[in-house]
């Protein structure tokens, strides 16, 4: 739209099965090779953003596409102190470990879904992809955190998916605001003499003196901004 609202042109709607020279066209058998080459280029550079292998089994009508992902996973449940932990824990009555169980392969599963451990990096992978790649534009956290848990579990990932939506800095600038526009300002009065309206702050945790103060107490007048610095002690009472 940024590119076209500079130029002086209408857009009309064609169906596609009224384009039938378009179509007769792209399927000539002289242009497959080239525009097969042109696409594997294309789907190999989108896949590597996306961590995603194509594996060539013949010709284009045979691409396989497998996800690195699981295997990350499963490769590191395998050097997870944690995961032992609750390795360990699977043969007894715990109730803590009762939703979880290894299938042949020793990989661990949350009833049906995949356990991610604590790796920081890995989740963050997790977290990008379900968020910032083009098929997912960018969701909610609640739109976010309900297709992860499908098929992945991790402690606490509500939480995290939660922040991760709130620190997303294209979420703040694009997306719109569904609060309740705010009120206007509601300005202190002014006073009309000194000292007749004053605020009052205490300093704490400062090394104590000789006599025993560790804190300051800070009264400024709101008209002058004159301020008065007593020190005093932290066991004081407000009446004092």
């Amino acid at each position: 739209m940024e590119l076209i609202k500079d130029y002086d042109l209408e857009i009309h709607y064609h169906p596609g099965k009224a384009n039938v020279v378009a179509d007769a066209l792209s399927r000539k058998a002289s242009c497959s090779c080239v525009s097969a080459t042109v696409l594997h280029e294309t789907l190999c550079q989108e896949m590597e953003k996306m961590n995603l292998a194509i594996v060539s089994e013949g010709t284009l009508a045979n691409i396989t596409i497998t996800s690195t992902l699981r295997d990350q996973i499963v490769a590191a449940q395998k050097n997870d102190v944690g995961m032992d932990k609750i390795r360990q824990r699977l043969g007894g009555n715990d109730p803590q470990v009762q939703c979880f169980h290894q299938d042949s392969e020793g990989v661990l599963w949350f009833k049906n879904r995949l356990v991610v451990p604590k790796d920081l990096g890995l989740r963050k992978q997790i977290l990008d992809e379900a968020h910032l790649s083009r098929y997912s534009i960018h969701p909610g956290s609640n739109k976010m955190y309900q297709d992860l848990r499908q098929r992945l579990w991790w402690t606490r990932m509500k939480r995290e998916v939660a922040q991760y939506v709130s620190e997303c800095d294209i979420c703040k600038r694009v997306k719109a605001s569904h609060l309740r526009p705010a009120g206007l300002l509601q300005p202190l009065t002014i006073p009309s003499g000194k000292w007749e309206d004053i605020s009052m702050d205490f300093i704490v945790g400062l090394p104590k003196t000789a006599k025993g103060y560790d804190s300051i107490r800070v009264v400024v007048d709101r008209l002058t901004k004159s301020a008065h610095f007593t020190p005093v002690k932290t066991g004081y009472k407000s009446h004092q």
